[in-house]
């Protein structure tokens, strides 16, 4: 019994080790703080690492951790959505730890970028950032939110076209686009 323990705690370090970079990823650009993100994604592991027998044996055991750090995100800030949507001044945004194999943190002006999301409602960051940041399918992403598809082509919707109306931010992505 204590051999299947020790494989068990050796699976979820494994998996803790190999996906740190992108979890952190995803709940820095949730949450918009290295802190928040720090204790968002250690939070939710230890919930995972409870549930790590089940966990361990789904399909893609990276959705269902995910799932569970945007359900975490969601339970935090239901309370304090006035606070959370509040734009943050430059002292509340730390830069995030980038990710080497990541072309979003090449970009000259990545905080641009990311006080302009720190201004969307949380459904569409969630929707922006795991459709387009973390690249997910839009299956993918209506399984992590849990929501319809439809909710998910929405909120993404509606969430680019507030980045878009930002007209610094705008300027940024066509002058990016012209190099």
């Amino acid at each position: 019994m204590g051999d299947r323990k020790e494989a068990r705690d050796d699976e979820f370090q494994s998996f803790v080790i190999g996906r740190w970079p992108r979890l952190m990823r995803t709940a820095f650009l949730l949450t918009g703080e290295q802190h928040a993100a720090e204790d968002l994604v250690q939070s939710t592991l230890e919930q995972v690492y409870v549930a790590w027998r089940k966990v361990g044996s789904a399909d893609d055991p990276e959705a269902y951790v995910r799932r569970v750090m945007i359900n975490a995100h969601a339970r935090r800030h239901r309370r304090r959505l006035k606070e959370f949507l509040a734009p943050k001044d430059d002292s509340g945004i730390v830069r995030e730890v980038a990710d080497t194999g990541d072309r979003i943190s090449q970009a000259e002006d990545r905080s641009a970028l990311l006080k302009a999301l720190a201004h969307l409602p949380p459904r569409q960051r969630e929707a922006v950032v795991l459709r387009y940041w973390e690249d997910l399918s839009e299956t993918q992403t209506a399984e992590a939110m849990g929501c319809s598809v439809g909710s998910v082509k929405s909120n993404a919707a509606k969430g680019i076209a507030k980045l878009r109306a930002i007209p610094g931010l705008a300027d940024m992505v066509t002058q990016g686009g012209r190099k």
